[in-house]
């Protein structure tokens, strides 16, 4: 059985024989469309201070040299600015060669096509978050404007990847602080809600599914996530939702989970007991030799503050208990 079909196995819950993982010879490969347009890799500014701009025309910055950074300006100084704003253009073929020689290449792999985000992570970027949040009771209707464009443009995108022969697409969309959702659940069902389900069920139509990663508290919306369509939930910090409520929702909800040791909490303690246990409890909660869980890796270890060897610990125990018959 090749790697590609143990993930689709994973997903349909039709009991791999081994669990899925994203770690050492990972079952997946990630792979990005290029634009050339407004386009600029990362370059270092001065000690301990990376820039970058993307094919938006927001700047990035981050504080080392490994982490996805963040962005510090919007392209748009204010929503007034929106019609004269020049959009990239996501349906050109050859912007998807290298995605084309990937599937060429690791044709046993599962293939995920990464997006720029979906609806909210785009426009927050254009605006910048504080201008973004602001504006997004008093003037929805303005912004709703930028969110159909937003859509337009990633339909045609999700298409492309699918014909360039991805499995999936994925989002990062971070949603959430430490302790709460970012917007009121209820603008979220109203607003947000049923633009997932659309992109959603268009990368269903071309058949090809959806991952999503967000980081922080978004408890509120995991129901909702998965009823839009979201097929994979990848959280880096699955103990921020309790791994107990995570089974629950499963039981509710055919979703995947595609997760590493929580990283801001077992793997912190730095204790290879205490490691080993939750990489063990993930299995017989969240796999159970059905499916339905992908065993992650953090892969920025510098950006947490640790070494290698504590997440090693995580990996050897997903090994050695996710075989059918052998993680009770």
């Amino acid at each position: 059985m090749t790697p590609r079909d143990i993930i689709n196995q994973t997903l349909e819950f039709g009991s791999p024989p081994r669990v899925a993982r994203s770690f050492h010879d990972s079952d997946m490969v990630s792979i990005r469309y290029r634009l050339s347009s407004r386009h600029r890799d990362w370059r270092r500014i001065r000690e301990g201070y990376w820039e970058r701009t993307d094919e938006w025309g927001n700047k990035w910055a981050r504080l080392d040299a490994t982490s996805r950074g963040q962005v510090v300006k919007g392209v748009l100084e204010d929503l007034d600015t929106l019609d004269a704003y020049q959009f990239p253009d996501y349906s050109q073929p050859e912007s998807y060669q290298q995605v084309r020689n990937a599937r060429e290449a690791q044709p046993d792999k599962w293939l995920i096509g990464e997006l720029p985000g979906f609806t909210f992570g785009v426009a927050w970027r254009l605006l910048g978050l504080e201008q973004y949040m602001l504006n997004l009771l008093p003037r929805l209707a303005e912004l709703r404007r930028l969110h159909d464009r937003i859509d337009a443009l990633l339909m045609k995108m999700i298409a492309r990847y699918a014909e360039s022969g991805v499995d999936a697409v994925m989002i990062w969309e971070d949603w959430g602080t430490q302790d709460r959702l970012m917007i009121d659940p209820a603008l979220w069902q109203k607003e947000f809600f049923p633009r997932f389900r659309t992109l959603c069920r268009h990368a269903h139509e071309h058949d090809i599914r959806v991952v999503m990663h967000s980081c922080g508290q978004v408890g509120d919306i995991i129901p909702g996530l998965i009823q839009a369509g979201i097929d994979v939930l990848q959280f880096d910090q699955p103990d921020l939702h309790g791994i107990d409520r995570l089974a629950i929702l499963q039981q509710e909800y055919p979703v995947t989970y595609w997760c590493p040791v929580d990283i801001q909490a077992a793997l912190q303690s730095q204790d290879e007991a205490i490691i080993r246990a939750k990489a063990r409890e993930m299995l017989d909660k969240l796999w159970r030799g059905r499916g339905g869980f992908i065993a992650g890796y953090y892969d920025d270890n510098p950006s947490i503050g640790l070494d290698p060897e504590w997440q090693e610990y995580a990996c050897d125990e997903f090994v050695r208990h996710g075989e059918q018959g052998n993680y009770n």
